[in-house]
């Protein structure tokens, strides 16, 4: 699965951080997302969503909801099947714009879900 991690860090002790990783080590295509960086342990940092190679299956965010006025076009034409907003990045009028045009929303913790097996669980619906 593809996923784009918004507000991706390169500090270790970053929960975005330590999601880029796990995402990596349970194998799927890590695409971090940030203006500024260019890379996080070696995997290429894109400054948009729309400089990413593939349109990404997730889109996991890690920026609060007043940081995600400036993307929020990006996020939806992306066309993801699924946005997870992560604790602290919860935005109802994103979410809701996001169900109108088809794509899931998910208050939820991007780690959790992959630590308990649950993160590829409601991405189906397209496949």
């Amino acid at each position: 699965m593809k996923v784009a991690v918004l507000g991706a860090s390169n500090k270790p002790d970053r929960y975005s951080y330590k999601a880029v990783m796990l995402l990596k080590e349970k194998g799927h295509t890590v695409y971090p997302v940030h203006p500024t960086l260019t890379e996080i342990e070696g995997i290429p940092v894109f400054p948009s969503l729309r400089r990413l190679p593939a349109a990404p299956d997730v889109i996991s965010v890690y920026l609060g909801p007043a940081n995600q006025r400036a993307i929020a076009e990006e996020m939806l034409q992306s066309r993801p099947r699924r946005v997870i907003f992560n604790p602290g990045a919860e935005n109802p009028d994103l979410a809701a714009r996001l169900q109108a045009a088809g794509i899931e929303p998910l208050n939820a913790c991007t780690l959790v879900l992959l630590r308990t097996g649950q993160f590829e669980a409601g991405s189906r619906a397209k496949e």
